[in-house]
């Protein structure tokens, strides 16, 4: 079991990296101005999902895998960067439908499986997080108490709980917004179109991003 300390250091660490937007913010207000609320919500669990199979492999070893080899790092970052690009290329192609869509969703439950799937698949395709916690997870594991996989769950778990919390806010904040463009058909088409465009732009980041190495 981490001790009470590391654990307190640790969950302060990863409030200072969450509480500023990045990728998976970036992604679940695109989700939110695109889908609303709820959709932003269900993305928010699906990446919190994602982000912890990273977590796993991690834990057990392949997370060192990853950041030994550069064609497997780069093999990764470009398929989750495709696949934002994909999502994003969608919700612009559909800003159009936004107004119908919207005022559908009032009546039925917006969300679901496939929206899970898609912040899972961008949750866990995403090398970058991988090689994040294969180097500071075990900074905070006390080698004398054993168990160093379970202590880096652990970990992982504090992380993503604080992670889905503000992920939260943000995706509820945007949606929010996206009420007050639904008031008009040209803006919701605008904002939807905004969203595929944060998407795209940030598929192509990721997709440019390097390694030091």
């Amino acid at each position: 079991m981490v001790s009470a300390d590391r654990l307190l250091a640790f969950a302060g660490m990863a409030l200072l990296l969450i509480v500023i937007p990045g990728p998976s913010v970036l992604f679940v207000i695109g989700r939110a101005l695109a889908h609303g609320r709820r959709a932003a919500l269900t993305t928010v669990v699906g990446n919190t999902l994602g982000c912890y199979v990273l977590i796993l492999a991690v834990a057990f070893g392949l997370g060192s895998l990853v950041e030994r080899s550069l064609l497997l790092f780069t093999a990764l970052k470009l398929a989750g960067a495709a696949y934002l690009v994909h999502l994003g290329v969608k919700a612009w192609r559909q800003r159009g439908a936004l107004q119908a869509e919207f005022a559908a969703e009032r009546g039925t439950a917006k969300g679901g499986l496939r929206t899970l799937w898609e912040g899972f698949a961008v949750g866990v395709a995403n090398p970058k997080t991988m090689v994040f916690f294969a180097a500071v997870l075990p900074q905070f594991v006390d080698r004398e108490r054993g168990g160093a996989a379970g202590q880096m769950l652990l970990l992982g778990l504090v992380f993503n709980l604080i992670a889905m919390a503000c992920d939260s806010v943000w995706g509820l904040a945007a949606g929010a917004a996206r009420a007050w463009f639904a008031r008009s058909p040209r803006r919701l088409s605008a904002v939807g179109g905004a969203g595929g465009l944060a998407m795209i732009g940030l598929g192509v980041t990721v997709a440019a991003s390097g390694r030091a190495d």
